[in-house]
């Protein structure tokens, strides 16, 4: 009876294994990554645009620094310069530095650091071409 027990709690750890193994294969391979970031707060870094599960997404690099700033917020600009504001960078207990972009956004022409509180840019990057 035990045997059995252990038996089925050992598949079910790597059934659970593989699973995960699968999404973090889901990750499509094609990522596309922004110029530095530029501006007078947010100057260091870069974006990263990816798919993963289906979902358009995008995360700052490693060396990406957070302005110290009221409301430092994710925005993005489409190739025909419609801007849309999405998310806080600071977020309760940390920081948020990957944001699912919309379906709605179709492509992303630059990836903006934006005070939402003062209403500035503080730092922006772009990419070779839109991307989506």
């Amino acid at each position: 009876m035990f045997r059995s027990q252990a038996i089925r709690l050992l598949t079910g750890a790597l059934m659970t294994l593989a699973l995960s193994t699968g999404m973090a294969l889901a990750v499509d391979k094609s990522q596309h990554m922004t110029n530095k970031f530029e501006g007078p707060k947010a100057n260091t870094g870069t974006a990263i645009h990816m798919t993963v599960n289906g979902k358009s997404m995008l995360k700052v690099s490693d060396d990406f620094k957070v302005p110290d700033t009221p409301a430092p917020t994710w925005r993005v600009v489409d190739s025909k310069g419609t801007i849309y504001t999405l998310d806080a960078f600071k977020i309760k207990g940390g920081e948020k530095r990957e944001v699912v972009v919309p379906a709605y956004v179709h492509n992303i022409a630059k990836v903006q650091v934006y005070c939402a509180w003062a209403e500035v840019i503080l730092g922006e990057s772009s990419f070779s071409s839109p991307v989506k």
